[in-house]
């Protein structure tokens, strides 16, 4: 996940062209193919084990569009890109012209990223599904058609918040936790690396090309939003019987604002508990599993909270 193209004064959202570059080609000398929405699609629903990238832009800067977009059209590498629509055509912005004119390519799909690109997650369901509803609206009158994908603003969602984008139609939300999608990942909660200056340097990037999905049968607890009551969560993740080598796991988290290892205790041969030491204390708490496979890749799981503003 992108989403600003040398605009080098934000670097926390930024990525510099000429590394954007060198990631397009790690990802083909690590023999990866880019796949398009609805390639995506029918990989999914056919569980396909095979690995490929899934290029996801957020927000549509307009410096997506001056820098990054030509060398996406020359080369026809197909991605998806989330669009809030309160902000098209203000500074910074791609505008609708832009918009319908990469939107005729076959291998650019749009997606849905809310209108205001507000914390919905802070607000009412009411407010939450007027705001989504406002966003098909105007994407279909300006696009003539109904997209099938949702980003969350800030990768943040609770509980009711997933179950209005599903009424709304919606057949894939994605947020902003790590991992890799696979058959068992919620297709109202699929992970994506974002990527930036800090997290886009190029050792890095190799070392995420070499993650493969980590399965798992679910993760407790289910709600996300955190409260005063229910902070720090009681975090477990139930794993397949067949999934060897877990006793070699590690996690990391960021609670009380500073990324440490995490006690692990298994309950069961299959089930991990993950013990917090704090509160977390900033806007996203955060959770990230790794385990090296015998294939020599690693298999990675993150799990992302967001902190209520009371």
């Amino acid at each position: 996940m992108y989403h600003r193209f040398e605009e080098n004064k934000y670097p926390s959202t930024n990525i510099k062209i000429k590394d954007f570059v060198s990631h397009i080609n790690e990802i083909r000398n690590a023999n990866l193919e880019f796949i398009s929405f609805e390639e995506f699609d029918t990989s999914f629903s056919k569980n396909n084990s095979s690995r490929k990238v899934l290029l996801t832009i957020d927000d549509a800067f307009s410096s997506f569009y001056k820098n990054a977009w030509p060398i996406l059209k020359k080369e026809k590498i197909p991605f998806i890109i989330f669009i809030n629509t309160e902000t098209v055509g203000a500074r910074g912005y791609m505008n609708w012209e832009q918009i319908k004119i990469i939107s005729k390519y076959d291998f650019v799909y749009i997606g849905n990223h809310s209108h205001s690109h507000d914390y919905l997650v802070d607000k009412s369901d009411d407010e939450i599904r007027k705001d989504l509803t406002i966003a098909k609206k105007i994407l279909k009158k300006k696009l003539d058609y109904e997209t099938k994908i949702f980003a969350y603003p800030f990768g943040e969602y609770k509980s009711s918040y997933i179950e209005i984008v599903k009424d709304l139609g919606f057949k894939y939300a994605f947020g902003q936790h790590s991992g890799v999608i696979d058959k068992t990942k919620s297709k109202f909660e699929l992970p994506r690396f974002p990527i930036n200056e800090k997290y886009g340097e190029i050792k890095r990037f190799k070392s995420l090309l070499k993650n493969i999905p980590f399965p798992y049968k679910k993760i407790l607890p289910e709600e996300k939003y955190l409260a005063e009551n229910n902070n720090p969560p009681n975090v477990e993740i139930y794993f397949f019987d067949n999934q060897i080598n877990l006793e070699n796991i590690n996690c990391y988290s960021n609670e009380q604002n500073e990324w440490r290892k995490s006690k692990l205790l298994f309950a069961k041969k299959n089930q991990l508990k993950i013990i917090l030491d704090g509160k977390f204390t900033t806007e996203r708490g955060r959770i990230n599993c790794s385990l090296r496979d015998q294939s020599g890749y690693w298999r990675w799981l993150g799990i992302q909270f967001v902190i209520a503003d009371l």
